[in-house]
């Protein structure tokens, strides 16, 4: 009997030994590509020798100082290596233990900012439908996923969500994606002219969803209007890449490849690879400097904010990125998986779209490609297919709901940035066979 209050109490889950590069291995000796890194966590894949040996390092010296109290050299150079590759205008960071902390915290300092520069009726949030930011209670709010916010609707901050940036479901047939960019970002002006804008703090959203809409990339010129209406009406803008950042599409921060810096950048994931709970955030020197020359002091924390031995971890992991010059291969591996999927699934009857940036590529399946209709959403597609490929050794993640919350099936694929190129054929091997045991190549 297991004394583990278990997150799925219908299904009894492999155990897990032991992890080699892009595999995982458990007790019966089973090994699982990791094609899902988890939710796009796992970037250096499992069990790499420079982290662990950094973590054992650390341990060995001091594992935990207090970041109220004190400051180790880990933090400083973790805070360096993530501000000097940051947009322009970046110029602190903050860390806390996870994405959804990354995006409470987030929301709290806003706030605080816009008390500290005396307009202190701003305390409204924007976000975006079928977006996801976190599982904590603000975090949820912001998010537009449905599924995750019915239980809890009473206890959530009321939050005003637009449209997303769903190019392949919501772009018009006569509309170039520029201008189906324009008009979903000024769904954004008209927000903030709804809720008053002197009411709007700021306005959430991935540069790349990840989880509720599998991998959809924002079109080209979206965000640099998204920023545009924010500095218009004195907005702040916020980017949540928790998912899709610190490499995952080929540079270290997703908004580089728009052009475009926003106030505050959230991160997790692949900021320590699954080697230690970390997440942070990035923020724009002009927040800094109002909290700086007000108050002084960030009106929030945790006790394990700036954890030692997990900026330890994190510092490592971001080390062997640039040491083994990972963010070219993550766009050169990511190039060649669009190719074998494209190749593989570009005219599957029920694979609708291939999308995504670098390493971090969905597939929207379907049940006819013409009319782009939903399969019947109590099939739970998505689901069979998770458990199918995990039958076949292979770690995705699919999920459902990215089109309303209810209807709407994908698979995101997040694999390391090392995987190679007999891996990415094994990859693609495996997801077929499972995609075809589910469906079948007509079904």
């Amino acid at each position: 009997m297991s004394y583990l209050f278990p997150r799925d109490m219908k299904t009894t889950p492999p155990t897990i030994l032991r992890g080699e590069g892009s595999y995982l291995i458990d007790d019966q000796g089973r090994r699982y590509l990791d094609a899902s890194g988890g939710p796009a966590v796992s970037c250096l894949g499992h069990n790499h020798p420079a982290v662990t040996a950094a973590i054992q390092q650390q341990a060995a010296a001091v594992s935990y100082a207090y970041s109220l109290f004190f400051t180790t050299p880990v933090i400083e150079e973790l805070a360096e290596t993530l501000v000097t590759q940051a947009p322009a205008g970046i110029e602190k960071a903050f860390f806390v233990s996870g994405g959804s902390e990354a995006v409470e915290a987030a929301l709290k300092l806003a706030r605080q900012y816009f008390l500290e520069i005396g307009q202190p009726s701003r305390h409204r949030f924007i976000a975006r439908r079928r977006s996801y930011h976190g599982n904590t209670l603000g975090a949820l709010a912001l998010g537009g996923d449905t599924v995750r916010r019915q239980p809890y609707e009473p206890l959530l901050q009321s939050v005003t969500h637009i449209a997303p940036c769903y190019e392949y479901r919501d772009r018009r047939p006569d509309e170039s994606a520029e201008a189906y960019g324009l008009r979903v970002a000024d769904e954004l002006e008209a927000a903030i002219l709804a809720q008053g804008p002197e009411n709007v703090a700021a306005f959430f959203c991935e540069p790349v969803v990840g989880a509720s809409l599998g991998c959809a990339p924002a079109v080209p010129g979206y965000l640099k209007r998204i920023r545009d209406i924010c500095d218009r009406y004195g907005v702040l803008l916020v980017f949540d890449e928790v998912m899709c950042g610190m490499g995952r599409t080929g540079h270290m921060y997703a908004c580089l490849e728009d052009g475009v810096t926003p106030d505050i950048i959230t991160t997790a994931k692949g900021l320590g690879g699954g080697y230690m709970p970390i997440g942070g955030l990035l923020i724009h020197g002009r927040i800094y400097r109002a909290i700086a020359e007000g108050s002084g002091a960030l009106k929030h924390g945790h006790t394990y904010a700036g954890h030692t031995l997990a900026c330890a971890g994190a510092l490592a992991v971001q080390k062997v990125i640039a040491e083994e010059g990972l963010l070219a291969q993550v766009r050169e591996q990511g190039a060649k998986l669009t190719a074998r999927l494209q190749d593989r699934f570009g005219q599957h009857p029920h694979i609708g779209d291939i999308r995504g940036r670098g390493l971090f590529l969905g597939l929207e399946l379907v049940a006819d490609r013409e009319s782009k209709a939903c399969f019947d959403p109590a099939k739970r597609i998505w689901l069979k297919i998770r458990q199918t490929a995990m039958e076949q050794g292979l770690m995705c993640y699919p999920s459902g709901g990215c089109v309303d919350g209810r209807n709407g099936d994908h698979i995101v694929l997040a694999p390391p940035y090392n995987i190679t190129d007999s891996q990415l054929d094994e990859l693609v091997d495996k997801l077929s066979l499972a995609i075809g045991q589910v469906l079948g190549r007509g079904a």
